[in-house]
């Protein structure tokens, strides 16, 4: 499995999902271009001790991160969904995909819903669910 941040805005969440990333072994893709600047030395300060531990893969663009990822499931988290997390089936070659923190996945991207096998929501009272697509 695999984090994927889609054009991340605010650089201390980056530092979480790469900390995240390195206790848990998964690789994670950052997306860009970033909300912010976005450098070795700051990704090294946001992320504290753990960036040396992550597998971290930076993408020019959108174009470059689905030509260049490796092959499974695209799962797109998301503000819709249909079925509760817990009883979401995930496979290990899925690749989990994160929007924006301020705007998700912009419509200009819609192709990326259309390109995910499954899409993940979070609920407003704090409840997460899974619409499996096909």
């Amino acid at each position: 499995m695999r984090l994927a941040l889609y054009e991340p805005d605010i650089p201390q969440n980056l530092g979480a999902f790469i900390r995240l990333a390195a206790c848990l072994g998964t690789p994670l893709d950052i997306i860009e271009p970033c909300g912010f600047p976005v450098d070795d030395k700051r990704i090294r300060r946001a992320a504290m001790d753990y960036y040396d531990l992550a597998r971290l893969r930076r993408h020019d663009s959108w174009a470059a991160f689905r030509r260049d990822r490796p092959p499974g499931r695209l799962v797109l988290l998301t503000t819709s969904g249909a079925v509760l997390l817990p009883e979401a089936r995930f496979e290990p070659c899925d690749t989990l995909l994160l929007g924006r923190e301020s705007a998700g996945v912009p419509s200009g991207r819609r192709m990326a819903k259309r390109s995910c096998k499954a899409c993940t929501s979070a609920r407003s009272a704090g409840l997460a669910s899974v619409r499996m697509r096909p």
